[in-house]
């Protein structure tokens, strides 16, 4: 399994983030590791937007596309 090193790590931060390890019940490296698993796992806006500008479909008149939103938040 691949390793990451992280170097030059602010001690505040370093601390900051012990201290959260602490409070999760885990080591530092278990805490980091499940964080970088989670950051990961949630795409970007740009893999979303870069999959979502490749699905086929209709098209809505951009005036269309305004008014029904407009319309929708006026329901609310």
């Amino acid at each position: 399994m691949p390793r990451v090193q992280i170097k030059d790590v602010p001690d505040e931060t370093h601390a900051v983030l012990r201290r959260r390890a602490a409070l999760a019940h885990q080591s530092l490296q278990e805490y980091l590791l499940a964080k970088l698993i989670e950051e990961a796992a949630t795409p970007s806006l740009e893999e979303v937007l870069d999959r979502a500008s490749g699905r086929a479909g209709g098209s809505v008149p951009f005036v269309d596309a305004v008014t029904a939103l407009h319309d929708d938040r006026d329901r609310r």
